[in-house]
């Protein structure tokens, strides 16, 4: 609900459970003026102190006032170049050179329905409300609109800016941010989730100190190394207790968060597109969107602020052709056969992967032009006659009869330059003319910057798909962005590169989504380099990391949980030892991390035991059992694996709180191990509930307050799941 309030010149956002508001005052500047649990109606600027605060500087109009300063004011989307100091939002390059940008209040809009960002990922659906802001820089004529997206029953408040030149000359946009958070208070820690390639999304949390924190990619991805949300709470805030405001930014490239503690014990919280590479000119009458922001504020700590996002994302962001329905179990070939595999080989595999239980065989790297390994036939999307002699043609079927659908991997964001496609289009790739390109995992970046590239690629991959019967395709995209030059954009314009390319994903990954609804595509970037809410717009799930080993997965998906739900997260069990650190854990553990998410093989199933392959079927009947909750629960950290010693433990109850599923993993093991209960969550304390189908029943609230009791295990790595089911 978004309401005007005339007299005191407020505009109020309410959500079920929260309230932001924001004001304009008397020089026509949009002050902030609260976010946080749900109030009553009112103006909330008494919350906003004025002082004579010295060296801050104040605005023409406001004369000899000192008390008034945009240095020390809480501001909506800030300022640049005009007294205020602290993180800008926005920053534009003048036709004087001057990079001045004074945002005044012109005039606001309520509508019905949530705005669209054409070309951009966004949330949608039902239910949405829209308030859009505009703000005008008198002496340059540039107007920034700022749109607000209101999803009252999910709590959840969106943000993005379109900024318009109005003016008679050109000016460049330097910096674009989406979202401007002001906070009246710096006693706050700054949660983020970072890492690297096998082992992302790691979680990070410190205090704020004065100057500014943040963390962003250049990478032209959003990265492995950090990720694109961010928590901001109290400190001492936990899963169940303290106030945490969550933000996202639904982008895929460049990005950048930072976080200000000012000199007067406040905190500004900016997100957006990364300025390192971005430079936007823009004409007179022209337009620039950005990235689209979530924000949701929990005042009951993580948990709630998880529920929060999670449901948003599964109802009104992925766009699932799955929706309702329950995914396939797929086995991936890679690990088992790497390049060298045939006809016979995939089917062999396929037909022992059936026999287990699986549904869906997918074909991984090698299957097209002279790709023998890594150096070549990247942009040749032809078959491999000498591997496949008959083509998809003959090998789908035989997999089809199997009772399993099929997928492909593809790249089709690369090339080689032992390729057929660079040789014929040496400037398709992204390249600085006279100097040499760097090279990244031996291949190049098309630019999807162009039509003409995306044109080509999308008829190479349209020839594929319509010539057999393919449900599944894995994206994947397995190096960073350097070289950023453009053949097709003049000198003056090459700050576009990144941001065009990464529109170009977006836009072919759209069509894919028209021409093929049925289509289940699984993004990935080197594993979860590009495991971000702008991907999941578009492919429902991503491969979480290509570390499959369990215990490493424990906090990569730990972490990815904070934001991203569980039937988003591509999981895998694979061999042991582990290809990726040579753990050897145990098949039953293996199997109970994987399945915490799309759950999947990566491993020649043939080399098993007979004893190994009764707990794979037993396995995937499990996740067939429990779907549902591990797709649409609720999730609860009840423990950190992060933590020394103890156990992992995580938790999934239905809406109706009538089922749970509990998994927990042990670590290294140790004599005299000591007793210890696990509190669940999430329960109905007025319920009675049977664990695993026994006779016995228990007490939601002796679950919740006393706890199931956790036997010891014999060695390292083992596992234990409970399924909880309400009696009556």
């Amino acid at each position: 609900m978004i309401t005007h309030d005339e007299r005191s010149h407020t505009l109020t956002l309410h959500t079920r459970h929260t309230t932001y508001q924001m004001k304009v005052d008397e020089y026509r500047v949009l002050l902030h003026c609260y976010y946080g649990p749900r109030v009553g109606e009112g103006d909330l600027s008494y919350l906003i102190q004025y002082a004579d605060r010295g060296f801050s500087p104040n605005p023409n109009e406001a004369g000899n006032r000192r008390d008034y300063s945009l240095d020390t004011l809480p501001q909506e989307y800030s300022t640049c170049g005009v007294g205020d100091f602290r993180v800008l939002s926005a920053e534009v390059e003048l036709p004087d050179g001057s990079r001045l940008l004074d945002l005044r209040y012109a005039g606001h809009e309520v509508r019905p329905g949530k705005y669209v960002l054409p070309g951009l990922p966004a949330f949608h659906g039902e239910g949405g409300e829209t308030l859009s802001v505009r703000l005008r820089d008198a002496a340059s004529g540039v107007e920034v609109e700022l749109l607000y997206g209101i999803f009252e029953d999910f709590d959840l408040i969106t943000r993005a800016a379109r900024i318009t030149n109005c003016g008679e000359t050109a000016v460049g946009l330097c910096r674009a941010m989406s979202l401007c958070l002001d906070v009246g208070r710096a006693d706050l820690d700054l949660m983020t989730f970072d890492g690297g390639h096998t082992r992302e999304r790691n979680l990070s949390r410190a205090p704020l100190r004065p100057g500014v924190q943040g963390v962003g990619s250049a990478r032209g991805m959003s990265s492995h190394q950090h990720n694109p949300f961010v928590i901001l709470c109290e400190q001492g805030a936990g899963e169940d207790h303290g106030l945490c405001y969550g933000a996202a930014l639904l982008y895929s490239g460049d990005f950048l968060a930072e976080a200000e503690r000012s000199q007067f014990e406040d905190a500004r919280l900016v997100m957006g597109i990364h300025p390192q590479n971005f430079r936007w000119p823009l004409a007179p009458g022209e337009s620039f969107t950005t990235p689209e922001a979530a924000l949701v504020c929990s005042p009951d700590g993580f948990a709630r602020l998880t529920h929060c996002l999670h449901r948003a994302v599964r109802e009104r962001l992925i766009r699932d052709p799955y929706r309702g329905r329950r995914r396939p179990v797929l086995v991936n070939n890679w690990e088992a056969t790497y390049f060298d595999f045939n006809e016979e080989k995939l089917a062999a595999l396929a037909e022992v992967s059936a026999g287990l239980g699986a549904e869906l065989f997918v074909m991984d790297d090698g299957w097209f032009g002279q790709r023998n390994d890594d150096l070549r036939g990247l942009g040749d999307w032809t078959v491999n006659r000498e591997k496949l002699p008959g083509g998809l043609e003959a090998l789908v079927p035989r997999i089809q009869k199997l009772g399993m659908q099929f997928g492909i991997w593809v790249e089709p964001e690369m090339v080689n330059e032992d390729s057929q496609l660079y040789r014929q289009h040496p400037d398709w790739a992204l390249a600085v003319p006279g100097r040499p390109p760097v090279h990244g995992r031996s291949q190049l970046v098309l630019d999807f910057g162009r039509q003409e590239v995306r044109e080509h690629i999308y008829a190479a991959l349209r020839k594929v798909l319509d010539s057999a019967e393919i449900s599944y395709v894995k994206w994947d995209m397995n190096r960073a962005l350097t070289d950023l030059w453009s053949a097709a954009l003049p000198p003056q314009r090459q700050g576009e590169v990144c941001h065009r390319y990464m529109l170009g994903i977006y836009e072919l990954l759209d069509r894919l989504r028209a021409d093929y609804p049925a289509l289940l595509i699984e993004g990935c970037a080197g594993g979860g380099g590009r495991f971000d809410l702008g991907m999941l717009y578009y492919t429902p799930q991503i491969w979480c990391s290509d570390n499959t080993d369990a215990i490493d997965r424990l906090r990569i998906q730990y972490g990815t949980s904070f934001c991203y739900p569980s039937g988003c997260m591509g999981s895998h069990v694979s061999v042991s030892p582990n290809e990726q650190n040579g753990r050897i854990t145990p098949l039953e553990t293996r199997g109970v991390v994987a399945m915490s998410g799309a759950f999947g093989y990566e491993m020649d199933l043939g080399k098993c035991s007979e004893e190994e392959k009764a707990l794979i079927r037993e396995q995937i009947a499990v996740f067939k059992r429990h779907w549902r909750l591990i797709q649409e629960g609720d999730y609860y950290r009840l423990t950190d694996p992060f933590q020394e010693g103890g156990c992992t433990a995580w938790q999934y109850v239905s809406p109706d709180r009538r089922e749970a599923l509990v998994s927990l993993v042990t670590g290294s093991t140790r004599a005299a191990q000591p007793f210890r209960t696990l509190r669940l969550k999430g329960l109905d304390p007025a319920l009675r509930y049977r664990v695993n189908g026994g006779e016995a029943l228990y007490g939601g609230d002796q679950l919740l307050y006393g706890g199931y009791p956790i036997p010891p295990f014999w060695g390292d790595y083992q596992s234990m799941q409970l399924y909880l089911e309400a009696a009556g």
